[in-house]
């Protein structure tokens, strides 16, 4: 009890340290900052932004009139050229603030580590020890098991890689001034810091030109170059260690692998093609394999171990032959030598993998390259071996496990990339191919029946459609040229270099068996359909998108998985099929309640199904960082999936900013990888979800009256108010952000001002930037409202109802915090200064009422389930950390729109153009999970 008790009064005290660190590493950076200004841009602008920074702090600590009367009066006053000046320093305020938050994040952390707690990777690992569960049953899951996040280059991410390795070095300063205790290393680390910080000042914010392909995978492997390399290893280390008791002498094999889209999704994307997908593999490798050679490197350094002083396995002695350094002087230094031999072939393999790659190779180097990535493990692991038997255990901890750990995880290819193409695009594809080899038929004008018998009638010939005689379209060409690409890049780099080909707009049976048709035109499906000895190399992964979609899915993977011959192809692929769920397109069709509900049942009718056909189920969440795109905290959301839809696997995307926020720093990355794999497994072996059926039963059926109220609310909203489209395209920065260098993809399918052909990703960003925030809340508010309100004779009994939904039921649970968070950075004050950007004064007014009014049934509906009026309540954290921001979001806001007004009336000063893109950053940074 006593060691409890100073166990916690130890905790309190570091969190209080913590607490006071933030406030005072906040202060400095921002004196920091202002002395960069000072330097710069000199007295006049300095004292500006003092007074800005000053008054709305003011004006957010009393909410009065005349503080905002003095805010607004300044910031009336800018001159374009200050007006920029002033944006960019809020905005970069905003990225130091975030740095601060992020190393007080990482604090808490290493506070709690003492007293693990749900959501904790250690907190899961000693309820696995607790809880008794045989060592068979935990062997057998991380054996199976499969986390794998997903990296996408989505056209929301509004950071530099420039502006990134700036930020990077600022947290790494910051980190290291929390463990100093002398003045003179204080004062050197504030001049380090100042510099770091005068430097991020005097880096461009933005792009000038757009953002390529290419740079889009660059951009992405820096985060493998600070983290992912890194991380993973350890922690995959570090649970075989704290399980060894569990599972002595198991090595567990890589369970967490990273995927990426980058380079291979072409879904409405027409610069990515088979090059860039090349490219990216390629990119990829080279990173890595420069990794591997680095951690030799380091390894023949360390490795000094003396035969003089211990011994060594018959093994390692026989490798030893295989050095270009016979010295006598290192003789003695077996692992020294049998390193430079493993050395010399790594740097055979790089150089014959990828021969342009810039590899250095000594005259006399006469060793083989490695096959594949076991054929290196081997040598590796008999090193490891013997220092096992020779009293060297504690040798393999430092470098040599992680090295193992990471060439088991990333092999010779780093990330799995998935290809991804529209379902029309298929279509298209196949009816030309069909149209060129003599048919006289109209593939894509066939219903549905008639297409699936045409396509399983050629999945049973032999020869191909395709012919290199044949004149074809650039669109034929392209996709093929896609295909044969990813044959190549697996030839060389193994299968996990690229293993799914992911369907959009997957509507029918047809959409899947039009893509195993594609692959058999590029030789990446061998044999013919109905075979014992089919081979289909890329998994086939539906992705469903629309609330029509989801509600077809269970439907269309029954069809599935009742085509003769289709558990060949299943067999072939490891007795498992992937498919695909979309939150962002979901809830731009349907609305936030509606898109989460539909999930949820889509889940359990699929997992239904997949265990009744008694195939394994993965499911792949096509998540964004915004509530509104399925966004949230992801150990809560995962938490939330129905019981059993997890099963130990779980691929989800990671999107826009949210990846800089959570893998920028590799001990954020890993405190949130650690999260995953915790959420994971807890969701596999101890599931939130307990429901007993009379229960679930009757919570689902309020759900399913909830969601067709909130479903109605939105549609009749967004698609069938008249000017709704206009009333959008004007009071958001919606043109801006298309206009903006974020990514290599258009922001909308088609060119044209239909809400419909609008992707979800911008249609998201926008409104986070007009500070509505409305995908993330609308219809919640009047589903509540008629529920309780239709009947007053059953309203204190429904209520009753919603609040055991909220106590017991995750999914309710979650839904309603996530829309907690998301009205805490809703402000409708901000909101009406960007609806006044219409012009049509009364179209404005009937659609901003309309959504107030909406927003205050939403509020009063949380309010009343919460039980308080206070946003984020039992989040005291981050609801502090949204309070903070405000003061220096709203100027933001406030320029914004008087920018996108004047830029709107046909100024084209360049600053102008400049300085909206500055404001887009600068609130996208301060909200934070806008992606």
């Amino acid at each position: 009890m006593i060691k409890k008790l100073a166990a916690s009064a130890t905790m309190s005290a570091a969190m209080i340290s913590a607490d006071s660190q933030l406030t005072d590493n906040i202060q400095l950076l921002g004196e920091l900052l202002d002395k960069a200004i000072l330097e710069v841009e000199g007295d006049e602008v300095a004292q500006k932004i003092a007074s800005i920074r000053q008054a709305a702090l003011r004006f957010h600590q009393t909410h009065d009139q005349q503080a905002s009367l003095d805010l607004e009066q300044l910031l009336a006053g800018l001159s374009l050229e200050h007006t920029v000046r002033v944006v960019r320093a809020l905005a970069y305020f905003k990225h130091l603030v975030n740095l601060a938050e992020d190393l007080y994040g990482q604090q808490l952390g290493h506070c709690q580590q003492n007293t693990p707690a749900p959501g904790m990777l250690s907190y899961t690992l000693l309820q696995i020890k607790a809880a008794g569960i045989p060592a068979d049953t935990i062997k057998h899951l991380l054996q199976d098991a499969l986390i794998s996040p997903v990296l996408t280059a989505h056209p929301t991410e509004v950071q530099r890689k420039s502006v990134l390795d700036i930020e990077r070095l600022i947290a790494e300063l910051l980190a290291d001034r929390a463990q100093m205790v002398s003045e003179r290393q204080r004062t050197r680390n504030s001049l380090l810091l100042q510099g770091a910080v005068s430097a991020l000042w005097q880096t461009r914010m933005m792009r000038y030109s757009k953002l390529s392909v290419l740079n889009e995978i660059e951009n992405a492997l820096t985060y493998y170059e600070s983290t992912f390399l890194h991380v993973i290893p350890e922690i995959l280390q570090d649970v075989e260690r704290d399980l060894s008791d569990l599972l002595p002498n198991v090595a567990l094999p890589g369970f967490l692998r990273m995927g990426s889209w980058i380079g291979g999704d072409r879904d409405g994307n027409p610069f990515v093609n088979g090059a860039t997908l090349r490219e990216s593999v390629r990119l990829q490798a080279i990173t890595l394999f420069r990794f591997y050679l680095q951690e030799l490197a380091a390894l023949k350094r360390e490795l000094a171990v003396s035969t003089r002083v211990v011994g060594v396995d018959e093994a390692v002695l026989q490798m030893t032959k295989a050095s270009r350094d016979q010295s006598q002087h290192r003789l003695d230094e077996p692992y020294r030598l049998a390193l430079n031999g493993i050395h010399d072939g790594l740097l055979a393999t790089a150089n014959t993998l990828l021969p342009q790659g810039g590899w250095v190779l000594p005259e006399d180097m006469t060793a083989d390259p490695y096959d594949t990535p076991e054929a290196l493990l081997a040598p590796l692991q008999t090193i490891a071996d013997s220092l096992r038997t020779h009293h060297g255990e504690a040798l393999i901890y430092p470098r040599l496990g992680k090295l193992i750990k990471a060439i088991g995880t990333f092999g010779f290819h780093l990330a799995t990339v998935d290809i991804r193409q529209s379902s029309d695009v298929h279509e298209a594809v196949i009816t030309e191919l069909l149209q060129k080899a003599g048919h006289d038929f109209d593939y894509a004008g066939f219903n549905e029946d008639e297409k699936i018998g045409i396509l399983l009638e050629e999945l049973k010939q032999p020869r191909l459609l395709f012919s290199p005689f044949q004149q074809y379209s650039e669109l034929v060409h392209k996709e093929i040229g896609v295909l044969v690409a990813v044959r190549e890049m697996r030839e060389r780099f193994g299968e996990y270099a690229v293993r799914q080909y992911i369907i959009s707009h997957t509507e029918t049976l047809s959409d899947l068996l039009e893509v195993a048709l594609l692959q058999r035109e590029a030789g990446l499906l061998r044999g013919v359909w109905g075979s014992a000895n089919i081979q289909v190399d890329l998994n086939i992964v539906p992705l469903f998108e629309t609330i029509a979609d989801l509600r077809d899915a269970p439907m269309i993977m029954g069809k599935w998985l009742s085509l003769l011959g289709i558990r060949h192809v299943i067999r072939y692929q490891g007795s498992e099929q992937e498919v695909m769920l979309g939150y962002s397109d979901s809830n731009k069709d349907g609305g936030f309640l509606t898109s989460n509900w539909e999930l949820y049942k889509a889940e359990i009718s699929l997992v239904e199904l997949f265990n009744q056909a008694n195939v394994k189920l993965r499911l792949f969440h096509g998540r964004g960082g915004t509530v509104g795109r399925g966004g949230g905290p992801t150990y809560q959301a995962i938490m939330a999936q129905p019981k059993g839809t997890v099963d130990g696997q779980i691929r989800l995307t990671e999107q826009g900013e949210i990846i800089s926020t959570r893998y920028a720093d590799p001990v954020v990355g890993r405190q949130h990888l650690e999260t995953l794999i915790a959420a994971t497994l807890d969701a596999t072996l101890f599931p939130a979800d307990q429901l007993e059926s009379g229960k679930r039963r009757a919570f689902e059926g309020v759900m399913e009256t909830l969601s067709a109220t909130a479903m109605t609310s939105y549609r009749s909203l967004v698609y069938e108010t008249p000017g709704f489209a206009e009333y959008f395209f004007n009071t958001t920065p919606i043109n801006e952000i298309a206009e903006l260098n974020l990514g290599s993809r258009p922001a909308a399918r088609k060119s044209t001002r239909r809400i419909e052909d609008l992707r979800a990703i911008p249609w998201g960003f926008s409104w986070g930037q007009c500070r509505l925030l409305l995908p993330g809340w609308y219809g919640l508010g009047s589903a509540i409202h008629h529920f309780l309100q239709q009947d007053p004779a059953l309203k204190e009994a429904r209520l009753t109802m919603l609040h055991e939904m909220q106590t017991h039921w995750p999914l309710f649970n979650t839904l309603i915090q996530n829309v907690d968070m998301v009205l805490a950075k809703t402000d409708l004050i901000v909101a009406r200064h960007y609806a006044h950007l219409l012009e049509d004064r009364d179209l404005r007014e009937e659609i901003f009422s309309r959504i107030a009014q909406e927003h205050k049934l939403t509020t009063d509906a949380v309010n009343l389930l919460l039980g308080t009026t206070q946003r984020l309540a039992s989040q005291p954290v981050i609801a502090k950390s949204i309070r903070d921001r405000l003061p220096y979001l709203d100027p933001m806001n406030h320029l914004q729109v008087e920018m996108i007004q004047r830029y709107r009336n046909g100024e084209t000063d360049e600053k102008l153009k400049w300085a909206i893109p500055l404001t887009i950053n600068g609130i996208a940074t301060s909200l934070r999970n806008t992606g």
